[in-house]
């Protein structure tokens, strides 16, 4: 049975917050509501059905109570305070699939610049962006016994086409290791056609049952890496230069500090030797898998039969990677950034990194403000800045200061009737609230004003590492035994101790805790430990946390 969906008219759709909002608390920002069900209820943790329809009763009750919400503070509720700054600074919205987001214009220049800035360095390390189909037959799903085995909980099928049913089921792509491979197999022969290493952008789906938007979701967006080499020394390295290249964009492009290691073998991607990986520790202390590269050695290939002549004449199979990062780094980047005000972009990333908004009170000082102003935003785009003059007039000045607050521009520089006069502006910082963060007299002599925003930009930039790297490095706790561990986890925490225990060990502390093995870091210490929870020796640390 398929329910049906009665979606918000237009007119509600649009309806426009009060013009009569001047100024915010230290803690919220306000806006208009449509009276529709709230962003969270698209993302039900039970159902992936379609949403029920909303009776008029229901609606008006939303809206009674909707139309001056405030955003959740984040101590409060964390999931909430997530989802109202989604709705409000208009990254996504819910589609009418339960489970599925629309992303909107803002969320998806978010996920444009990361794309900008890795498809740069995936060329740069060899590869060649080209599209697999998004239907895969379900017989090459059943080739690789693991592979099946972890994947088929999420799989959608398709079982009827044209009106028919298929003589062969298909799945609709959740990674494509698979098909990947059926290709390899026609374009890999020599030697000479080793390594092959390709990339796609494309979307993914995969049927979840408890979605979170951005960081879960029926169908997400991501890009994913395939190589095919002819030795397992360059797959290792191929596996390991993709875990690096991702590493630097999460600290350089993010301003997230991630811990890069090794997974668990309960915890590595199935048909892969082996999995590394990228984890965050986002803003309520959970990780966050970031990005993860696999070394997938022949699994594949053997199941496909994907074979290359090597240099002696002998039939060899290929040894093989794949990696992938995907939209749900826009949700860490919310998660590790944001704060009660909404949205904090780290400069790298931003869409937008200065706002300039011009204030005046009368008539006549209107032209000299939006001259000045037009000025200002054409000077900085001229230098390379991304930046946006917001000159319209159906919004106060104090609107449009919480408004692009709670999207994360970086800098505010606002021009008055005073400033004009001077020949200067005055700067905020999106990172330091109040009057710290506000310096008057910055001059609008091109020139100085170019050095001063790039120089606040990468200043915003360091520090918003700086001080998520603070929060995660005390957030972790050294542990040296099972209860000490069992503790930090019970605080919240991160727990990172030695590690040489089962693989049954590892389900008890997920079953008893919650919490996973997050990675074996690559940075170790040097000296032999001993396993907290079974006492024998142990050569490697591991993390344990609570993870999305």
């Amino acid at each position: 049975m398929v329910a049906s969906l009665r979606l918000p008219s237009l007119a509600y759709l649009f309806t426009s917050p009060s013009a009569a909002l001047g100024r915010r608390s230290e803690a919220v920002f306000r806006r208009g509501r449509h009276p529709r069900p709230p962003l969270a209820a698209g993302f039900s943790a039970q159902s992936t059905a379609a949403v029920p329809p909303a009776t008029e009763e229901r609606a008006g009750k939303q809206k009674s109570r909707g139309e001056d919400r405030a955003v959740t503070p984040r101590s409060q509720d964390f999931n909430a305070w997530y989802l109202d700054v989604i709705e409000h600074a208009e990254l996504a919205d819910y589609g009418p699939v339960r489970g599925t987001m629309v992303i909107r214009p803002y969320g998806y220049a978010i996920w444009e610049a990361i794309q900008d800035y890795l498809n740069v360095k995936f060329k740069e390390t060899g590869h060649s962006n080209m599209y697999f189909p998004q239907f895969i037959p379900y017989s090459f799903i059943e080739k690789e016994a693991s592979h099946v085995e972890g994947f088929s909980p999420e799989l959608a099928l398709v079982t009827i086409g044209g009106g028919k049913e298929l003589e062969e089921k298909l799945v609709v792509r959740p990674t494509s290791e698979t098909i990947v491979n059926h290709m390899f197999t026609q374009w890999i022969h020599s030697h000479r056609d080793l390594p092959l290493m390709i990339n796609q952008w494309a979307n993914v789906t995969r049927w979840e049952m408890r979605t979170k938007p951005f960081i879960r979701t029926l169908e997400f967006l991501w890009q994913e890496g395939h190589t095919a080499h002819a030795t397992p020394e360059e797959a290792e390295k191929e596996a390991l230069q993709m875990i690096d290249v991702y590493t630097k964009f999460a600290y350089e492009q993010a301003a997230i500090p991630v811990i890069a290691g090794r997974k668990s073998r309960v915890e590595r991607f199935a048909g892969a030797d082996r999995t590394y990986t990228i984890e965050a520790m986002m803003g309520d202390r959970k990780a966050l898998q970031a990005g993860t590269s696999h070394n997938l050695g022949q699994n594949f290939s053997r199941a496909f039969g994907t074979q290359f002549t090597d240099e002696n004449g002998n039939r060899q199979h290929v040894w093989q990677t794949s990696w992938a990062i995907s939209t749900r780094f826009v949700g860490g980047i919310i998660m590790t950034h944001g704060d009660d005000a909404g949205l904090m972009l780290p400069p790298r990333l931003a869409p937008i990194q200065v706002i300039v908004i011009p204030i005046y009170k009368k008539a006549d000082e209107r032209s000299g403000v939006i001259s000045a102003a037009t000025s200002v935003k054409e000077a900085l785009q001229s230098a390379g800045v991304k930046v946006k003059l917001d000159d319209s007039e159906q919004r106060t000045p104090g609107w449009k200061f919480n408004f692009w607050e709670m999207k994360g521009v970086p800098l505010r520089i606002e021009i008055g009737p005073r400033d004009v006069s001077s020949g200067s502006v005055v700067v905020s910082r999106r990172d330091i609230p109040g009057k710290e963060g506000k310096v008057f007299g910055i001059s609008m002599e091109p020139a100085v004003l170019e050095a001063y925003v790039k120089d606040k930009l990468d200043e915003i930039q360091s520090s918003l590492l700086q001080r998520v790297k603070i929060f995660r490095d005390r957030n972790i706790v050294d542990v040296s035994s099972y209860d000490e561990l069992k503790e930090a986890i019970s605080q919240g925490k991160w727990a990172r101790g030695p590690w040489s225990a089962s693989d049954q060990d590892e389900l008890r502390v997920k079953e008893e805790t919650g919490a996973t093995i997050r990675c074996f870091p690559f940075d170790q210490p040097e000296d032999v430990k001993t396993c907290l929870m079974t006492g024998n020796p142990a050569s490697e640390v591991a993390i344990f946390a609570k993870s999305y």
